[in-house]
């Protein structure tokens, strides 16, 4: 499968959830899980990008930051001392 998102220069809330085009895999949420996998232990943002900057689904910097936002937006994870780490809930 091609990722669809790789050539897209625009983001809107279609991306967040997986729909019939774009898979679970690729959707911001699917991506966020992805992130929470490497999230075993408290990480900086650039330690975080440079265990995860290779997955192909996260592909950009750009998407990277957009789905730390929407993981803090939905309280999955939370920033302290300069170190992301995930909620304890």
């Amino acid at each position: 499968m091609t990722n669809p998102i790789k050539h897209s220069s625009t983001y809107n809330s279609s991306l967040i959830l997986p729909t019939k085009h774009i898979s679970t895999s690729y959707s911001l949420l699917g991506v966020g899980a992805k992130i929470l996998e490497h999230m075993y232990q408290p990480r900086t943002v650039s330690s975080l990008w440079g265990a995860v900057a290779t997955i192909p689904e996260i592909a950009t910097f750009e998407r990277f930051v957009l789905t730390l936002d929407l993981l803090y937006a939905i309280g999955a994870i939370e920033m302290e001392t300069g170190l992301l780490r995930r909620c304890r809930r």
